[in-house]
């Protein structure tokens, strides 16, 4: 077997392996952060499960860490609380970046990990099975349930020779999504072999498995090999390493080649991830702003690189450097070796050990700005600013564009900054809670802005309504549901985001959708992509959406639509796509009947205009079910003791 097969069969609870059937897995760990945390912890209590039942759950504060007002810091406090009630660790406010902190603190080679945020399969790097879902999927996990998935094929992406100086992982992810799109690895699990792996450390690994959420891709999986071994010995944990590794005899769904050795500096241009050209081909942009960091390149490893290269330098005069640490352990390294001194005395601005930027929290640019950025994603809008144009790069890549003020190509700076690794970190934990013996005496705080989330409700015998806007391709969940310094501290409050929902796209969407009782919403393809977020799909609940009718959706928002009793609907001819308009009618007939008959395999009739249409209504047995019965939160409700 390969490594993916390997993880899933010794997880495996239902269903399997073969390619685009639907299994389900049991799963050891899960994570949340704030933005989708209060959300899935409101859905855990509605379960009325007292104690969390996998071996290790953990929420962490990381992305709305801007307290302007009282809503962040409420609900930090309901997170803490909730988490101590209910038997999960607790990761304090500025403890560090939730997939940085999991890969550090938490991975063990071979078990399972869900996570409410996209990029969860960062512990990918360290032979872990790590996922990304929607909210109401972890909460189901923190309960003891299965998370229900179809089974991917598995991609082999065979890494031979070795990177040269000045070229880093991100490169190589890069290079991925250049040949595969953004839609490209829909439906697989990325995993990398070959000998060009040995070459890259843990913290590499994780730049690439972080950004195969851009992809589309399930999850990416690494080997754990002696690297591994030394990620965790030198951060106290040996004990915890394990071997993994596919079988000589394994064998893949589809395989590509990537030579580092042929690799040089990438950047993504705006406004997509896999709009991927070599450095070289448009070096000498002016820029404006610089942020190094996220959840893709904040380790130690990269900012030892960054403080090699501002050593004995400054940043140019029109250029804000921004440097945001990816936790707390990476800081204090940091400290202790003088490296925060040079990025210092560089000019560089040390943010806290946040998401920070990456998710609009602070640091837009300016207008019509240029912004490199270390981070995964560069959608119209995320950096806050529209006008604005956001490259992705590498930290490298970075510094050096820091420094001489326009993108510039760092393999033709001179220079390789080398650094060393300490054998053993110095490890604190003392901003990770454990949960207390004694929960009964726990009070859970639930501050003003904490509203009842969306109940969905069993499909009615007919859906109607108008098409409230039809859409292209690659809508973003931040155009769903936009994220900003402005709306993140409202993610517990359904009903004012609402208000924003769609609002990128069509600012007159969400009133159109409440005076006209709901709707349909019609959208091109790859539907969703992007984050995990839930309210993606609870906004539109909230705002009375019966349906998606979209040529195709991304994996996580096609889950989040069915968990909160949303009809994800395929168009099986572009014609039809095509000749649908805003505001015409728009009718299912015998729904329930409709939605029972898909899961066998027969096509959906809606009416458009009078004119029936066949679309597609992919789904199981168990999907059916979770529709018919208004949502996940209702079935789990009525499973709960199966």
């Amino acid at each position: 077997m390969n490594i993916t097969e390997k993880l899933i069969s010794s997880h495996l609870v239902h269903g399997d392996m073969t390619p685009g059937s639907e299994i389900a897995i049991k799963i050891d760990q899960t994570l949340t952060q704030d933005s989708t945390g209060t959300m899935a912890y409101l859905q855990f209590e509605a379960m009325g499960i007292d104690k969390v039942k996998t071996l290790r759950s953990v929420a962490y504060v990381d992305h709305n860490m801007l307290q302007s007002g009282s809503e962040n810091a409420d609900d930090h406090k309901y997170i803490q609380t909730v988490a101590a009630k209910h038997g999960i660790w607790f990761s304090r406010p500025g403890n560090g970046i939730c997939h940085q902190v999991q890969l550090e603190r938490f991975s063990i080679p071979g078990q399972t990990l869900l996570g409410s945020d996209s990029h969860t399969p960062t512990c990918g790097a360290a032979g872990m099975l790590a996922i990304g879902a929607g909210g109401l999927d972890v909460a189901v996990a923190m309960g003891g349930g299965a998370y229900y998935l179809t089974m991917p094929k598995v991609c082999h992406v065979v890494l031979t020779g070795e990177l040269h100086p000045m070229v880093a992982a991100k490169d190589v992810i890069l290079e991925v999504l250049r040949r595969l799109s953004v839609k490209g690895g829909v439906g697989k699990v990325m995993e990398y072999g070959g000998p060009g792996v040995a070459t890259l450390s843990v913290p590499m690994r994780a730049t690439i498995a972080n950004m195969g959420a851009e992809l589309g891709a399930t999850t990416t999986v690494f080997p754990s090999d002696e690297r591994t071994r030394e990620f965790f010995s030198a951060r106290g944990r040996a004990g915890q390493w394990k071997p993994l590794a596919a079988d000589e005899d394994a064998s893949y769904d589809e395989e590509i080649i990537v030579d580092l050795s042929a690799l040089h500096p990438m950047a993504a241009q705006p406004h997509s991830p896999d709009n991927v050209v070599s450095v070289s081909e448009i070096a000498g942009i002016k820029v404006d702003q610089v942020c190094i960091g996220s959840c893709t390149n904040s380790s130690f490893c990269d900012l030892m690189r960054v403080a090699g290269i501002l050593k004995g330098r400054h940043v140019s005069p029109n250029v804000s450097l921004t440097i945001s640490p990816g936790s707390r352990q990476v800081l204090k390294a940091l400290a202790l070796n003088g490296a925060l001194a040079t990025l210092v005395t560089a000019g560089a601005r040390v943010l806290e050990c946040a998401c920070g930027p990456c998710i609009g929290m602070g640091q837009a640019p300016a207008t019509n700005a240029v912004s490199l950025r270390t981070f995964n994603r560069n959608f119209y809008g995320r950096s806050g600013t529209p006008s604005a144009s956001v490259y992705l790069v590498s930290p490298e890549t970075a510094a050096v564009s820091a420094v001489t003020g326009v993108l510039t190509d760092p393999e033709t700076y001179g220079i390789d900054p080398i650094y060393d690794v300490p054998e053993h970190f110095d490890i604190d934990d003392g901003m990770l809670i454990q949960p207390p013996v004694n929960s009964d005496v726990v009070e859970v705080v639930r501050g003003p802005n904490i509203k009842p989330f969306p109940k969905a409700a069993p499909p009615a015998e007919t859906l109607s309504g108008k098409c409230l806007i039809k859409l292209g391709d690659n809508i973003t969940t931040d155009h769903i549901m936009p994220s900003n310094a402005k709306l993140l501290p409202f993610r517990s409050n359904v009903p004012y985001l609402a208000e924003f929902c769609l609002a990128p796209c069509d600012e007159g969407f969400a009133k159109r959708a409440q005076e006209n009782g709901g709707g349909f919403i019609v959208a091109g393809d790859n539907y969703g992509q992007g984050s995990s977020r839930e309210h993606a799909a609870l906004a539109p609940l909230y705002l009375g959406v019966k349906a998606v009718l979209a040529r195709s959706f991304a994996r996580i928002h096609r889950a989040n639509l069915m968990n909160n009793g949303i009809l994800p609907l395929e168009f099986t001819s572009n014609a039809d796509y095509k000749a649908i308009s805003q505001d015409d009618e728009i009718v299912i007939e015998n729904a329930p009947e409709q939605i029972a008959a898909a899961a066998e395999g027969k096509p959906v009739t809606v009416l458009i205009g009078g004119k029936p249409v066949e679309m597609k209504l992919d789904i199981t047995p168990r999907q059916r079910d979770i529709l018919l019965a208004g949502g996940l939160l209702n079935y789990t409700r009525e499973h709960k003791e199966d």
